[in-house]
């Protein structure tokens, strides 16, 4: 894991890979969940046995913004940006999905600092960020995710 203690510990990175983290399994119980929490029960989601017979990937697959929701979780396992007050979401860009996650795979995120700038004492960072897929070439999701982290 990345230590960040400052801003020009951050700027210090600019166009680096800051690092991957760990496989995070998509299952079919987190999926069922993200289903009840955002009202999206499209069966290509949710029912099993129909994806079974009538899904081209003869399984149900987890939702986009499932696969986007994660970004969080993931990125806390890549970088610990000590010295702040609060980190926002500022924003996404460029963000595409590559292919859908086939419910039971395995899935991380793997990041660059794009962009770097020291905004009157607030740090915006752009990350370019791909979440990649176990044994996929294809990544399921890639765009730029911009933070804002406020130091001390």
């Amino acid at each position: 894991m990345l230590i960040i203690n400052s801003y020009d510990e951050f700027a210090s990175h600019l166009g680096e890979e800051l690092g991957c983290s760990d496989w995070l399994t998509i299952d079919q119980d987190r999926i069922n969940l993200f289903a009840d929490a955002t009202l999206d029960h499209q069966w290509i989601h949710v029912d099993v046995e129909r994806a079974k017979q009538e899904s081209p990937y003869k399984s149900t697959i987890a939702h986009g913004y499932l696969t986007l929701s994660v970004l969080p979780h993931l990125w806390a396992q890549i970088i610990q940006v000590n010295n702040i007050k609060m980190l926002v979401n500022y924003g996404m860009d460029q963000m595409r999905f590559g292919q859908p996650v086939i419910t039971g795979s395995r899935v991380r995120m793997c990041t660059v600092l794009h962009n770097i700038q020291n905004l009157r004492g607030i740090c915006k960072v752009e990350i370019d960020f791909k979440i990649e897929i176990e044994n996929q070439k294809k990544p399921a999701l890639q765009g730029i995710s911009t933070f804002l982290y406020y130091f001390k």
